[in-house]
C-alpha cells in the first residue's frame, strides 16, 4: 500500500449542477427526452432540496452523445449500449473538457490528449469537441449563479457555487470564485477549503495550508479541512501531524486509508489492518 489519497472537494448537495431547464435549452433537446434517460438508469442525477434533479457537466456529455446517436438514426438497442459503454469511459476523466468524440465509419470514437478508443454503436455523423461545450456550460453557469443576477451582485454563497460549476468546466477560472467568496465572507470554511485544495493541486502547499487552518479557525471539526490537512503534512513527511488531522475526519473512508498506509510504513500491524477494515467498512456504506 503506497498510494496517497489526495485532498477532497467539497460540495453542497442540491446545490450544484444544471436543472432540467437549463440541459435541455443548451442541448436543444426536450425535457421528456432528458428524464427518460433518468427513467432507464443511464443517468444518475442529484436531486436539489425540492427533489428536481440537478446534472453534471458529465451528465451534459453524455446526453449530448444520445442526442447526436438520435439525430444520426442509430437503432434504439445499439444506441443504449454504446451510451451504456460511454456512460463508463467518461467517467475515468477528471476533466472532460479535453475529451473528444466522433464518428469513424461505422465506429464511435472517444479520444483525449494522448488515445482513442471506440465505443458500440452503428454508423453516424458525429463530431464535436466537448471543450465547446464546455465553453457553453461555462457561461450558462455564469449567467445563471444566483439565479441569473449579474456577478458583481453575487454573494459568498453563490460565488463558492460558481466555484463548483467552473471546476468541471473553466478549471483554471474556479480559484478566483473561491477567492471572491471568501472575499465576501472570510467566514466561509467550504469555500477555503475547495481553495487550499487548488492550490494543492497547483503544488502550492503553504497556499493549501494556509486555507485548510483558515477553516478549522471557523470549524474546528470540519472534516474535509482536517482531512486535506491532513494530506498537506503527509506530502511533508510530518506523519505525527498527518496521522493527527486524519483522526479528526473519520467519517472520510480515505482518512482510514491513509492511516492504514502510515501504519503500516511504521511497523504497527494491528491499527494497519484496523484502518483498512475501517476504510473498507464506510466504502461499503456508500454503496
Amino acid at each position: 500500500m503506497s498510494k496517497l489519497t489526495l485532498p477532497a472537494l467539497h460540495r453542497s448537495p442540491g446545490t450544484n449542477g444544471y436543472s432540467t431547464r437549463e440541459v435541455a435549452g443548451l442541448l436543444n433537446i426536450g425535457p421528456d427526452h432528458i428524464r427518460h434517460y433518468v427513467r432507464r438508469g443511464l443517468l444518475l442525477p442529484l436531486r436539489n432540496g425540492r427533489g428536481h434533479y440537478r446534472f453534471s457537466f458529465q451528465d451534459v456529455v453524455f446526453l449530448r452523445t444520445a442526442k447526436a446517436l438520435r439525430d444520426a438514426s442509430v437503432g434504439v438497442r445499439r444506441s443504449y449500449r454504446a451510451l451504456t459503454k460511454l456512460k463508463g469511459d467518461l467517467a475515468q476523466f477528471k476533466s472532460l473538457s479535453s475529451v473528444r468524440i466522433y464518428a469513424d465509419g461505422h465506429v464511435v470514437v472517444v479520444r483525449d490528449d494522448d488515445k482513442a478508443w471506440e465505443v458500440e454503436s452503428g454508423q453516424l455523423t458525429m463530431d464535436f469537441s466537448v471543450q465547446d461545450l464546455a465553453e457553453n456550460v461555462a457561461h450558462l453557469a455564469r449567467s445563471t449563479a444566483g439565479g441569473g443576477k449579474p456577478l458583481e451582485e453575487l454573494d459568498s454563497d453563490e460565488w463558492y457555487n460558481l466555484g463548483l460549476d467552473l471546476e468541471e468546466v473553466d478549471p483554471k477560472q474556479a480559484p478566483n470564485a473561491y477567492r471572491e467568496a471568501v472575499r465576501l465572507d472570510a467566514q466561509n470554511a467550504d469555500a477555503h477549503v475547495n481553495l487550499g485544495r487548488l492550490y494543492q493541486l497547483d503544488g502550492d502547499v503553504r497556499g493549501a495550508k494556509r486555507h485548510y487552518e483558515l477553516a478549522l479557525v471557523i470549524a474546528p471539526t470540519h472534516e474535509l479541512a482536517n482531512y486535506n490537512l491532513g494530506t498537506v503534512f503527509d506530502e511533508l513527511d510530518d506523519v505525527d501531524k498527518a496521522v493527527s488531522y486524519y483522526k479528526r475526519a473519520p467519517d472520510i473512508p480515505d482518512a482510514h486509508f491513509n492511516l492504514s498506509r502510515l501504519h503500516e510504513l511504521e511497523g504497527d500491524e494491528f491499527n494497519a489492518r484496523r484502518h483498512l477494515r475501517m476504510y473498507e467498512n464506510l466504502l461499503q456504506g456508500l454503496d
